[in-house]
Parts: structure tokens; sequence; C-alpha cells
């Protein structure tokens, strides 16, 4: 039954569809729809912040059944820089998380660069590194390239 969902969630879609469907997923809190945008692969691998290197679909479905176990992760993707071929997409933007506190919801800030490949089934996540960063840290550096004339 996943895999009828994994393939519902990516065939014919793109990569950004499937990165839609992996927040989507952490918003409400569907461990089902996450993993259904992972590729079916042993080498998938996943960073959260300031915790180790998850390797494998079993390692990365344990670690965010954990993270659903306290609710559903309010996290927006913003700010969004893409590099794309034919069979790969590598996203790097930045992610704007509600946390609860004891002062009530407070925003914390997060650096994510996530990686699709192109499989048979569609689009998939074989990677997702996130770390954390402040307020100051969210703005970007961009280089400005030279002129040639």
């Amino acid at each position: 039954m996943a895999k009828a969902k994994k393939q519902s969630v990516t065939v014919g879609g793109t990569a950004d569809d499937t990165e839609a469907a992996f927040y989507e997923a952490l918003q409400c809190g569907d461990i089902e729809k996450l993993m259904a945008c992972w590729a079916d692969e042993d080498e998938i691998s996943c960073v959260h912040p300031g915790g180790p290197r998850l390797i494998g679909m079993g390692a990365i479905r344990a670690a965010f059944d954990t993270l659903f176990s306290n609710g559903c992760i309010r996290a927006w993707p913003e700010g969004l820089h893409k590099i794309e071929s034919l069979a790969s997409s590598v996203h790097n933007l930045r992610e704007r998380i509600e946390v609860l506190t004891e002062d009530g919801p407070r925003m914390a800030y997060v650096v994510a660069t996530n990686v699709y490949h192109k499989t048979a089934q569609g689009w998939r996540m074989v990677a997702h590194h996130a770390s954390a960063a402040s307020v100051q840290e969210m703005q970007d550096a961009v280089s400005t390239p030279q002129l040639l004339h």
C-alpha cells in the first residue's frame, strides 16, 4: 500500500511537486505522505539540525516518527535556489519553523539542501540536510559577477 501512495505523490510531477508534498507532509504530520517523497534506495540520507547522519529508509522513517510523536512540524520553505539537470535537482532553501516555547510560538530558522533524482517512479528525494541558523544568518550572501566590459 505504501508503494501505491509513493507513486501517486511523484509520478508525472516535478522535483518542485515532490518538495511541496514533503513540506505539506511535515505540516500535517503525515508519515506515509512524507516517506512517499523519498526514493526507495538504501543510500538515501538525512541530517536534522544537530543530529547524526541517517542512512536508509528505516533510519529516516524512525527519526521522522519520533519528530511527529510531538505533533506536526510547522515548516515553510523560503528563498529557494535550484540547480537542475535532466535527472537531478538540488534545492537549497531556508526553512522558517514555528517552535512552541514556554512564552508561546517562536520562529526558528534552518538552512536546508534537498536533493531529488528522477526515478522510474518519478521525482524522489535522495537527501535532506538541514542546519540551524540564526536570523542574521538567514540573509543570503550573494557575490556579484565581475563585469567583463
